[in-house]
């Protein structure tokens, strides 16, 4: 509890401030609409993106939404590996599987974990996580296929996955409505599964206190093992132990979407704060340390994107979900 009290009080007393603090550095220039090369070649275009994850091999994966924001009835491969030099795809899997590509993860073997957030017109597809090999093949499905509800078999709408070292899968499910994708009013949690995909419990409910979520959009494992989870019309980062205890309430970091983290250091992409929805805050990447709870950096991007990562090269990538969408590049100072 003394972490989580010393860090909300952290919270309270700097996130306002920070808001408008024109002292942080900006160690990436500036944003680099776009760059990546299209997956159908010059002649197609990037479609929305929630998801760009770095693999164990320094490999960068992507999500392409099939040119447009859905893949429903596309025959193109939503998941696009990069060549992070030339923004170049080098590979493409998944072709025929999902309908809308929300969440991406790629665990310690370089499989490729993904989150189907919308139910095909056809009701036969959607609404599941789905594990692919590096080729394509797919690996293992949770959930129910075109069928969504909120018990251990079904999912609302989910959002992200990750597993963490000893092979647990853990996935956010609620995300917001997106009309005629997601509806209104689903369930808001957190669950866990085994390695093997057997339900082993779940936490979270619709709300604004602790352990409760209102757009649970993306997940992140610091180096101690912890869970973040980005509540993000909550305009905050919950933290929990793996088995769902709260530890901490973060708003120094804007409004996540999407995480990455390395080490010490916390990288939370912000697509979403303006006056309107986040009062003082802008849209951006703010970067920081975990021991310390505190920003140190903020990349300002009026485009930024939903997913964030970072290369070997130590080029920053954005994922985008709006016009113009696409893969933007932070180059690094």
């Amino acid at each position: 509890m003394k972490f989580a009290l010393a860090l909300a009080l952290l919270a309270t007393s700097c996130g306002a401030a920070l808001a408008q603090d024109s002292g942080l550095k900006q160690p990436y220039g500036a944003p680099e609409h776009q760059w990546a090369a299209p997956p159908g070649g010059e002649a197609g275009k990037w479609g929305s993106s929630a998801g760009i994850e770095r693999g164990p091999h320094g490999e960068i994966w992507a999500i392409d939404r099939c040119g447009a924001n859905s893949c429903d009835g596309s025959d193109r491969n939503p998941i696009v590996k990069l060549d992070p030099a030339t923004g170049k795809p080098v590979k493409a899997i998944g072709a025929g599987l999902f309908v809308f590509p929300h969440g991406l993860h790629v665990d310690a073997h370089g499989n490729i974990w993904v989150t189907d957030g919308a139910i095909s017109k056809d009701g036969t597809k959607g609404l599941q996580v789905v594990k692919l090999s590096p080729d394509g093949k797919v690996l293992l499905r949770l959930g129910t296929a075109g069928q969504r509800g909120d018990d251990e078999t079904h999912f609302g709408s989910p959002s992200d996955v990750i597993t963490a070292p000893n092979g647990d899968i853990f996935v956010s499910d609620g995300h917001a409505p997106i009309k005629p994708f997601i509806p209104e009013n689903l369930d808001m949690r957190v669950m866990k599964f085994s390695p093997d995909g057997k339900f082993i419990k779940q936490w979270g409910k619709p709300g604004t206190g602790p352990g409760e979520f209102n757009n649970c959009h993306a997940l992140a494992f610091d180096s101690k093992g912890r869970l973040y989870v980005a509540d993000r019309y909550n305009n905050r980062i919950q933290i929990f132990d793996q088995d769902g205890k709260f530890l901490a309430e973060w708003k120094q970091f804007g409004r996540p979407s999407g995480f990455y983290i390395a080490g010490d250091r916390l990288y939370a992409i912000d697509a979403d704060s303006t006056e309107v929805l986040h009062p003082g805050w802008k849209k951006g990447v703010w970067i920081g340390s975990i021991s310390k709870a505190l920003p140190d950096a903020f990349v300002p991007d009026d485009g930024a994107g939903e997913g964030v990562v970072v290369a070997p090269n130590g080029n920053m990538y954005g994922a985008v979900n709006v016009a113009p969408r696409g893969i933007t590049r932070y180059v690094h100072k």
